[in-house]
């Protein structure tokens, strides 16, 4: 597998000699929607057939129910688990449902174990922190939600539960620790793993409403898998800068590995980007891009992309028909393969995409020549 960025000048027949291939087969690998106009700074990945690392790593996709089946379909032999969003619950510790029995099917067919998520949803679909402090601080209500967790698993299939509960108080932090201890030993009998979503935190002194909630080390004894939800840093709510910036997850994966086995570790990587309206404005909100439509949108409007060597990102400006300036941070191929060999680098279990709703040809390429997918 090679990376190849476009320069100007370049074309697909003249790319495809560089590398003694044919120009179909880069289209085909690349899925390329306009071949014949390639974008100065597009990447492309040319494909050998052979990986790079004989090592298998563990591949969770997060996903909406309402996925594309060709989507899903070209997804999972990528995956290890996949993983539909979201149940939640009720303050009487009742499950909020989840119509999900489309995507277990599919990925049962297709030798990928679905993983049931529980977060912080309620009936009224809205996420709220005050109703999981609510539930972590009544025994009663935790035992009758454990109870319907138990039997969602059985009825559906699910091969474990991922929790992801975000924004809890620090005064929360021990009662968090302990629901996950319950549910380990309630769910580990019974041959189910499980999963815990993490804050990307540096240190245990961080403070803020993301980071407090969670005490690494604690929850890194009871769950089997914990991801680093290493994404949005930059955010459609804030100033323009990647999304996943390799210097930032980086610091997070060196934090975490002092208090978590590594074993258990894996990276959240977006498939996703975001696009700015300048000069920003506090309040305002970016549009979010695929990576894909990332591609387009600088052919369309003839920018260039740049690479941000510190970031390992890349990105774009272009002006709108309003004469307005943008910017667009987004991910490509080698973004992503900074990202995953971080996996090799401090041996960790492996990756999750947030999220498997539109597909990203050139990421399982990156992939697929670094390393086998781990099937259940």
């Amino acid at each position: 597998m090679v990376i190849h960025v476009v320069k100007s000048g370049e074309n697909l027949y003249s790319i495809s000699k560089i590398y003694n291939t044919i120009p179909e087969k880069i289209i085909k690998d690349n899925e390329l929607n306009e071949p014949n106009r390639l974008v100065i700074g597009q990447t492309l990945v040319i494909t050998n057939g052979t990986n790079l690392y004989d090592r298998e790593i563990v591949v969770n996709g997060y996903t909406y129910p309402n996925i594309k089946e060709e989507t899903l379909y070209k997804t999972l032999p990528n995956l290890t688990y996949i993983t539909p969003f979201s149940y939640g619950f009720n303050p009487d510790g009742s499950l909020v449902e989840l119509d999900d029995d489309r995507i277990i099917n599919i990925a049962l067919k297709n030798n990928v174990a679905p993983l049931m998520l529980l977060t912080t949803l309620g009936s009224d679909g809205t996420f709220s922190s005050d109703r999981a402090s609510k539930m972590l601080n009544d025994e009663n209500v935790q035992n009758i939600l454990i109870d319907n967790i138990v039997k969602t698993l059985q009825e559906k299939n699910y091969y474990g539960l991922d929790v992801d509960f975000e924004y809890l108080s620090r005064d929360d932090r021990d009662n968090f620790t302990n629901f996950i201890r319950k549910l380990s030993e309630t769910l580990h009998p019974l041959g189910y793993i499980l999963a815990v979503a993490l804050a990307p935190k540096t240190s245990e002194a961080e403070v803020g409403l993301l980071y407090e909630g969670h005490d690494y080390k604690a929850l890194g004894q009871y769950a089997d898998e914990l991801l680093l939800m290493t994404y949005e840093w930059g955010y459609a709510f804030g100033p323009p800068m990647a999304v996943a910036p390799i210097n930032k997850v980086k610091a997070v994966v060196e934090y975490a590995i002092t208090q978590i086995d590594n074993k258990k570790l894996l990276i959240g990587i977006p498939n996703y980007g975001y696009d700015w309206t300048l000069p920003f404005v506090k309040g305002s909100q970016a549009e979010s891009v695929s990576n894909v439509g990332a591609v387009d949108l600088a052919r369309d409007v003839g920018a260039i992309i740049e690479y941000d060597e510190t970031a390992q990102a890349p990105f774009f400006t272009y002006y709108d028909v309003e004469g307005r300036e943008h910017i667009v941070w987004f991910e490509d191929a080698r973004s992503i393969e900074a990202k995953l060999n971080l996996v090799k680098e401090y041996d960790l279990l492996g990756v999750a995409y947030w999220t498997i709703m539109t597909y990203f040809p050139q990421n399982w390429l990156v992939l697929d020549g670094l390393y086998k997918v781990r099937k259940i």
